[in-house]
């Protein structure tokens, strides 16, 4: 039996903009129910805005909403200290949810800290991105099926990203059944999920073994593995490799209350 929502809920909302003059804006910074948004040292051409936790993690009848929107020419960078855990939810589940914007110009990276469901979660995961024309997005992503010595619990991640009105990744990623997901061709005894996908634009680099083009512009490499720390190293490789080289220096950020 599914559990319903215990509370209402908050989103955490994160919406940025770039001013006439180059200066970069935080609009809203709300917090939400789960995660709040601490913005960080300034770089001189972007904001960075850590998403910080405010639970321990989830349980049955949660919902973490996060609506992101990043402006025309503007540039954000998502910092989450801490990754987060999904508990035994007896019986229910749980959503995790993110609504991400990006206007033409604009530019996202989120390095997205480890999901961890522990055996007995069943989480509802879905990520749904609206690029524009120009607007550009790097994301580093990791699911991790159970806690140490756990088979780990059941998620099912949805994926839908448009670029300028056009589908450029949609993706049903289903692992909710142990027995399903454990087969050969499938998942067979890797536990670890872990990706990093440029959006909007060829991220260059060099070339992996890995690497799949995207419908448009874009792409991803996807690694499986038993234990964390190889897939870590070979990400965190990737999400160096892909970032996008600094443009000429703006005036310093400047964050306000929305």
């Amino acid at each position: 039996m599914t559990a319903e929502p215990v509370e209402p809920v908050e989103p955490t909302v994160v919406a940025v903009e770039r001013d006439p003059s180059g200066r970069h804006l935080a609009r809203e910074l709300r917090p939400g129910a789960f995660l709040a948004p601490r913005p960080l040292l300034p770089s001189p051409d972007r904001l960075r805005i850590a998403l910080v936790g405010t639970r321990a993690g989830l349980l049955a009848g949660d919902d973490l909403q996060l609506d992101i929107s990043v402006g025309p020419g503007a540039r954000l960078e998502l910092v989450e200290p801490s990754g987060l855990v999904a508990y035994d939810h007896r019986g229910g589940t749980s959503r995790w949810r993110a609504r991400v914007a990006i206007a033409e110009g604009g530019e996202l990276h989120w390095d997205a800290r480890p999901f961890v469901i522990s055996t007995g979660a069943r989480v509802e995961r879905s990520m749904e991105v609206s690029l524009a024309a120009g607007a550009r997005m790097l994301w580093r992503d990791s699911l991790v099926l159970g806690r140490s010595g756990e088979r780990g619990g059941g998620i099912r991640a949805t994926t839908h990203v448009t670029y300028d009105g056009c589908e450029l990744l949609v993706e049903d990623l289903d692992l909710m059944d142990p027995e399903v997901r454990e087969l050969p061709g499938i998942l067979g005894p890797n536990r670890i999920i872990g990706s990093v996908t440029a959006l909007g634009a060829d991220p260059g680099g060099r070339p992996h073994p890995y690497r799949m083009a995207l419908a448009g512009p874009g792409a991803q490499v996807r690694l499986l593995d038993t234990v964390a720390p190889v897939i870590e190293a070979d990400l965190a490789a990737v999400w160096e490799d892909w970032r996008a080289p600094g443009g000429p220096e703006a005036p310093d950020s400047l964050v306000t209350d929305g």
